[in-house]
């Protein structure tokens, strides 16, 4: 965008004034001594009461201002959804380049922010939405932060175990439903820990503090431990707990500012037990706002910071870390990075490596590349010898998740980071491994699956689905598998006869194929096919059977690689769900930033499409892979 005169300091005062007049919303806007800018970032927070989002608003400001072309318009919903809705409008009519809203209520807030994301990128931060309709998301795994909840509550009750109540956070909203359900999920796994009530407390202090005295008032309770889904929360349990009398009750939180009443400084005085750091994404956020409004290409969808438990142990170290963290000075000394490939079975296969080759070149990586073959054993050899190599730092696409824990456990003690790329891997110690960059292959199952659900809602007849999986146990088959069935599992016509394994290639994608032809015949009506390789295969047993993919039997697949994009032109394939294989770059940057000391972010998952036939044709002369 050309640059242009967005509003003049006087005209906004103006404006900001009438505005207030009618509305309850607060506006604050960073101006540079320039009225002249390049871009209009608009804010929209839920609030600026809990400590969390006033270091979230700080952050931002902080950033912004390194930025003399940029000008940033704050909103604050003061605890309204109905007024953050209000205050999104607003921000589109000052003509925004860019969005970046945090979110209390996920639900009421998804189909405004989808509005947004038609025209405008949108930059979703701290607290998700549901579906993809955003540029990028910067948050937390919610899902872990209750995991990790739940070990500290093992942790802070010993063997004897006890009864546990758990706060909540406002029930509509992503952040608090994954948080429960990692928290209740591990809890389950132990016999002397029960979780015997559950609050609604909205995030908020007051309303926590008020639902607990109510419960203790009108039942026997006697609980050991209190879990709140965020500090503010945690806080007013205290409250509640004090003025009762009850000293001895352990008290969780979570998000760990350090601010009056954030999760350090309670820690620190002995208020709350435990807190967990969870990261605002402000300065992540407007570093790659900028990025999108400079329209670089290489933006990923989702970026997972990473958490840490905070306790009496270690609060001294984070607060002494905050206070006086020195700025991590970039080294031009080269890296180099071991990357263990899992094997060549693919179309995509080849050009994740390509991408990879290609980065390190542009980046002065010294990479050294080793193929695994799609052997296990193999992989982990050349890992070992990666370790012997004393290399910076490791990298690996695991060809199965499980069997991993003895050689990463000899790099960790060697003090070698490891990158995981592609697929992600199960193992007990999740400090074994720094980073998982790559696709959310549920999220690319949901997307197969909503596909056929939406083509065949006008018909109430039986659709019979044949599903070719990848690789036994590896993270895509198993995680795409799950994305699928779990969109398809209420649709009463939708049925999978049949689930083979295609390991991936063409040749046992067709091998399976004909397998489930000569068994089911012309019942098959779709075939769901993991990548793109098994989805060839089966379009060349179908042929050869006599009918027609894509008209007799629907194929779907995931990958996007070119050749589906020519099975999607000629009408062969039906859709395609893409998986992006060009991870090289972003390999290559958390390479240099581990060699560099940065604390990097958990996961950093790749930003995707779909693809019918109609839009294949627009997009195929595009596509290098």
């Amino acid at each position: 965008m050309s640059k242009r005169i967005v509003l003049t300091i006087i005209g906004l005062a103006i404006l900001i004034i009438v505005f207030l007049m009618e509305t309850n919303g607060v506006y604050n806007v960073n101006s540079n001594s320039e009225a002249e800018v390049d871009y209009v970032i608009g804010v929209s927070q839920p609030n600026l009461v809990e400590p969390w989002q006033i270091s979230m608003y700080e952050e931002l400001q902080k950033e912004a201002s390194q930025y003399s072309n940029i000008r940033m318009i704050y909103t604050d919903a003061a605890l309204s959804t109905e007024q953050q809705m209000e205050d999104i409008h607003t921000l589109q009519e000052y003509d925004i380049d860019l969005l970046i809203v945090s979110v209390e209520d996920s639900q009421e807030m998804t189909p405004i922010i989808s509005s947004v994301y038609e025209d405008t990128p949108v930059i979703v931060l701290g607290r998700g939405v549901e579906g993809y309709n955003y540029t990028l998301y910067i948050g937390t795994d919610h899902y872990l932060i209750g995991e990790m909840a739940a070990e500290a509550t093992r942790e802070l009750l010993g063997d004897n175990g006890g009864e546990i109540i758990e706060v909540q956070g406002l029930k509509s909203a992503l952040q608090a439903e994954e948080r429960s359900r990692g928290f209740r999920e591990r809890i389950d796994e132990w016999d002397t820990l029960k979780i015997s009530n559950t609050l609604v407390a909205n995030w908020q202090r007051d309303k926590a503090e008020d639902e607990l005295k109510k419960l203790f008032k009108s039942s026997n309770v006697n609980p050991d431990l209190v879990y709140a889904h965020n500090d503010a929360m945690a806080l007013g349990v205290y409250r509640a707990l004090d003025s009762l009398g009850l000293k001895e009750i352990k008290i969780i939180g979570s998000d760990g500012v350090d601010k009056p009443n954030g999760g350090l400084q309670l820690v620190k005085q002995n208020i709350i037990d435990t807190t967990f750091i969870t990261p605002t994404g402000g300065k992540q956020a407007m570093l790659y706002a900028v990025r999108i409004l400079a329209k670089d290409t290489e933006i990923p969808k989702k970026i997972i910071l990473r958490n840490h438990e905070v306790n009496d142990d270690n609060v001294d170290s984070y607060l002494a870390e905050k206070s006086d963290s020195p700025d991590i000075v970039s080294s031009d000394e080269k890296v180099t990075l071991g990357f263990a490939q899992v094997g060549n079975e693919s179309a995509w296969r080849s050009a994740n490596t390509d991408s990879i080759i290609k980065a390190a070149e542009q980046e002065n990586v010294d990479l050294q590349l080793k193929n695994a073959n799609n052997n296990q054993e193999r992989q982990i050899e050349i890992i070992r010898g990666f370790i012997e190599q004393e290399v910076d730092v490791i990298g690996f696409s695991p060809m199965v998740e499980h069997g991993w824990e003895e050689v990463l456990a000899e790099a960790k003690a060697a003090g070698i980071p490891v990158i995981l790329s592609d697929r992600e891997i199960k193992v007990e110690d999740d400090s074994l491994w720094t980073t998982f960059i790559g696709s959310d292959f549920v999220e690319e199952g949901r997307r197969a699956a909503q596909w056929v659900v939406d083509h065949q809602k006008a018909s109430q007849e039986k659709v019979n689905i044949i599903e070719l999986e990848g690789t036994k146990n590896s993270a895509p088959a198993v995680d795409r598998k799950q994305g699928f069935n779990e969109e398809i599992e209420n649709e009463q016509n939708l049925q999978v006869i049949d689930s083979l394994s295609g390991d991936f290639t063409l040749e046992k994608g067709r091998e399976m194929m004909e397998y489930a032809l000569l068994k089911y015949s012309t019942k098959i009506d779709v075939v769901y096919a993991h990548n793109d390789d098994m989805a060839m295969g089966a379009i060349e047993a179908i042929e050869q059977y006599g009918l027609r993919p894509g008209v007799d039997i629907k194929v779907i697949s995931i990958d996007a690689t070119n050749k589906a994009f020519k099975a999607l032109s000629t009408g062969k394939l039906n859709f395609a769900v893409e998986c992006n294989p060009l991870l090289g770059p972003q390999i290559m940057q958390a390479a240099k930033e581990l060699k560099n000391g940065q604390e990097i972010p958990v996961k950093i998952i790749t930003s995707e499409e779909t693809f019918t036939q109609d839009e294949a044709k627009k997009e195929m002369k595009k596509r290098n892979y």
